[in-house]
């Protein structure tokens, strides 16, 4: 028979370990191994021509030579594998620590925009990687990191659109500033025909209540990180402005669909705990939307 302080002395070892396997969980396995997954976007104004075109979404990169490099390795070697139409970059590929020397960390941070760029120059897809910037590149430096992306093939939207041809239609993506920035919808919208689709790339989920006034059939977003820690029963303990209302996965917003993508990487502590850095294959379909939800 085990004694009371016996008992008490096994309980609270079972409890250390389990913190331990967790804590070990969080911060080394489940930070570096993203996921694919797959999801299936119908919309009422999808050309036929565009019927199974299929879109790839990396976001929140975080770039860091030393703890940010790996997940983004795995997370580009899913997109080769699965081979998308195009790819989608929805922003933070670098990080603006608000700690200590806040203007040398802007310069440094600044200066992981180019190595991040020559990992992602290595993506594959029919119609190449498009870009929108996250709250951190704008912080940093919205120039230097817009070019650091450009010189290295990729297509950065600024309140721009930018369309794909194929068979004689179009499809539609429009790319916004961060909401740290100057996010202009109607600068970006304003060489789309009306009766043709658009998707939109913008940084912080919570645009949508905004974009969902507009000619918007889906939206794009990363931010949040799914709160990097999400609890079973509670959801995630903290998450930052503009991805509190739509932190992780689908919903409908109005007439648009949102998916909210919970990023490769890590900002403050490089931990994740229910929280597996993912990697979204779109497959678009035309018919009626899925007014469904999350």
């Amino acid at each position: 028979m085990l004694s009371h302080t016996r008992r008490k002395f096994l309980l609270a070892g079972a409890a250390a370990a389990g913190a331990l396997a967790l804590g070990a969980e969080g911060l080394l396995v489940e930070p570096n191994h993203p996921k694919l997954v797959r999801v299936e976007i119908p919309f009422p104004r999808l050309p036929a021509a565009f019927d199974g075109f299929t879109i790839a979404q990396l976001s929140d990169f975080h770039y860091d030579e030393y703890l940010g490099v790996v997940p983004i390795r795995a997370a580009i070697e899913i997109v080769n594998r699965v081979q998308p139409d195009v790819v989608v970059l929805t922003g933070d590929f670098v990080t603006v620590s608000f700690f200590a020397d806040y203007l040398h960390n802007q310069k440094e941070s600044a200066m992981m925009a180019g190595p991040c760029a020559a990992l992602l120059e290595h993506l594959r897809s029919r119609f190449g990687s498009l870009a929108v910037l996250g709250n951190h590149d704008v912080d940093a430096s919205a120039g230097l990191v817009t070019e650091a992306l450009m010189s290295h093939g990729i297509t950065v939207l600024r309140n721009r659109a930018h369309a794909i041809e194929q068979s004689g239609a179009r499809l539609w993506f429009c790319g916004l500033d961060s909401m740290w920035g100057k996010p202009r919808i109607d600068l970006a919208l304003r060489e789309v025909a009306k009766d043709e689709p658009v998707i939109l790339l913008v940084h912080e989920p919570d645009f949508a209540d905004r974009a969902a006034k507009h000619r918007v059939d889906l939206q794009l977003s990363g931010h949040s990180h799914g709160g990097q820690v999400w609890l079973p029963g509670i959801g995630a303990p903290w998450l930052p402005s503009y991805a509190r209302k739509y932190p992780r996965g689908q919903y409908a917003v109005g007439p648009l669909t949102l998916y909210t993508n919970i990023g490769l990487g890590t900002i403050r502590v490089p931990m994740r705990l229910n929280c597996t850095p993912e990697v979204t294959l779109f497959t678009l379909r035309a018919g009626k939307a899925n007014r469904s939800g999350s």
